[in-house]
């Protein structure tokens, strides 16, 4: 199956069964477009076989196992000097480099965890991305960001104020598994982010294009693709954006600076013509 036609699944239900670190590597040819997919998958297969030996029979000892392979032999770490450096997104680049964030390192968690029969489910926390291994009525959360860290619901509350400020109860009926489409959406959004801190448009634009296609009626990505198009030296292509914006959110508490967007994007075309 093709990204886009993966991407459109989502769209359709975000609950829909994908297989998401093929979603992620198939996303990084965008930057990498002679990216070797099956390559990358034959090397989650082989990391898988060299994690079997530290796994034991139980529950408890498989998850431990996979941890200490994973951020200890292995060496997966979370890159904190360079957290919004955008090979952090990048699900190739987080495995030639064993670095990432949150959210990818998740990824790897679950593809190796997955190929080693275990049952591990992303939960996307307020500003903080961490999985939950299951099996039976036992659950364990860790925290690849931090080494695999085991975490309780204090922690996972900790985690949030930290990580966005809030104070929340955790509860175990908060802590659900993320759809896929969520998962998705939340990292294409980091990848986006990376790119706007450092005021690379041209690269924003193609990863908002991404947004648009999984959540075609959150008018915010059309409001932002418009605006990265403008700002990127594109003024036609934003026009489209930046007007279908206006149409749906009418009454847009930026509906002023969007019109003036719009009107300067006009203006850009007239003089060319």
């Amino acid at each position: 199956m093709t990204l886009d036609a993966m991407l459109a699944r989502l769209a359709g239900d975000p609950a829909a069964s994908v297989d998401l670190a093929q979603v992620a590597l198939l996303l990084a040819r965008d930057e990498y477009p002679n990216l070797d997919v099956a390559g990358y998958f034959a090397e989650f297969d082989g990391m898988a076989h060299e994690a079997r030996p530290y796994l034991g029979t139980a529950f408890d000892s498989q998850v431990t196992g996979l941890c200490r392979y994973l951020f200890h032999e292995a060496g997966f770490r979370g890159n904190r000097d360079e957290y919004y450096d955008p090979r952090n997104s990048f699900l190739n680049d987080v495995l030639d480099r064993q670095m990432g964030i949150p959210i990818t390192l998740s990824l790897v968690a679950m593809a190796v965890g997955e190929r080693l029969g275990l049952r591990i489910d992303g939960l996307a926390l307020p500003g903080h991305f961490v999985v939950m291994a299951r099996s039976g009525g036992r659950r364990i959360i860790f925290d690849p960001y931090h080494g695999g860290k085991r975490l309780d619901l204090d922690d996972c509350a900790v985690l949030v104020k930290q990580a966005a400020g809030l104070e929340i109860e955790v509860t175990p009926d908060v802590l659900q598994p993320a759809a896929a489409g969520v998962i998705v959406i939340r990292m294409i959004t980091n990848l986006k982010g990376a790119y706007l801190r450092v005021g690379d448009f041209r690269k924003a634009a193609r990863t908002i294009a991404r947004l648009v296609q999984i959540a075609p009626t959150d008018w915010t990505h059309q409001r932002d693709l418009g605006t990265c198009l403008f700002q990127g030296g594109r003024p036609g292509p934003a026009i489209d954006h930046l007007e279908t914006y206006l149409k749906e959110v009418p009454d847009a508490i930026d509906a002023e600076a969007v019109e003036k967007l719009l009107r300067q994007a006009r203006s850009a075309v007239a003089r060319w013509n």
